[in-house]
């Protein structure tokens, strides 16, 4: 099933989930559909057939029917109002809008580039390549990362994103960034992450006293929460981590390279059932 962000039109949406139902169950109906959000089966098919716009009363109870909550639901509103406007300005302005909350553009890695997250500093050498504008220096590079790794570690890590089409030559001496951003995702890989997490999390703890304050932001939070309280606690970290990207999507000039850890976690449990 396709995410709300693959939609530029959200009645689409809806047809998609409606044909969804409808396969699993076959008695689910248009009616079926029209009581859920309020609206009768005549105008339900409408909508789901873009002969109609979904009246505005009903916008809350479909976006639970989705299950568009943060961004998502944004999203949706500002595509409910590209199909209202009668402006193809003003549909073109929304979209543009739209497109700043839609997904950020991953790069799924295959089972050759696990080797990507093997070390911290790869990723870390990818980004400094943005911010020297494409030049490769093995050895500014050396000098620039902290903590420092050496020469050699850094150009087998250059080879490696050479390798994978993370950077491509521009014929001139200098290369490009071959994706935006990289995510992975598969039971296979889950120790690849863990690894790169522990790296990135212990130089969080050694910047505290190897960075001036000024040049990092560190803060903790111990709290008391019940089970809805964590889940609706992860899914605001889940929102923030993609406005925080779409901000550095707008970044025109990169002067240096941040790494941000979120981490959650309990450190005590209450052992009595409730």
């Amino acid at each position: 099933m396709p995410t709300i962000y693959d939609y530029t039109d959200y009645r689409d949406a809806i047809r998609d989930f409606y044909l969804e139902k409808k396969k699993s169950n076959s008695k689910y109906s248009y009616s079926v559909l029209g009581l859920a959000i309020g609206l009768n089966a005549s105008h339900g098919f409408c909508v789901v057939e873009k002969k109609r716009n979904l009246p505005v009363r009903c916008v809350p109870a479909i976006k639970k029917l989705l299950g568009l909550t943060g961004r998502a639901a944004q999203y949706f509103d500002l595509l409910l109002a590209a199909t209202r406007t009668k402006s193809e300005k003003t549909r073109e302005e929304i979209l543009a809008k739209a497109s700043l909350l839609r997904d950020v553009k991953k790069h799924y890695l295959q089972e050759k580039e696990q080797k990507y997250l093997s070390d911290w500093w790869t990723p870390v050498i990818r980004a400094l390549i943005e911010v020297n504008q494409g030049r490769i220096n093995a050895q500014e590079i050396a000098e620039t990362l902290e903590p420092n790794i050496g020469v050699e570690s850094v150009q087998e890590s250059i080879d490696l994103l050479n390798e994978l089409g993370l950077i491509q030559p521009l014929g001139n001496g200098l290369v490009k960034l071959a994706d935006a951003h990289i995510n992975i995702s598969g039971e296979e890989r889950a120790q690849a992450i863990r690894k790169f997490q522990a790296n990135v999390m212990q130089i969080g703890a050694r910047s505290l006293n190897a960075i001036p304050p000024a040049d990092r932001d560190i803060s903790t939070l111990t709290m008391a929460v019940d089970q809805k309280g964590f889940e609706d606690i992860k899914n605001m970290i889940q929102e923030f981590r993609k406005e925080v990207q779409v901000r550095v999507d707008k970044c025109g000039k990169p002067t240096r390279v941040l790494q941000m850890n979120l981490a959650l976690f309990p450190v005590a449990f209450n052992k009595k059932k409730q």
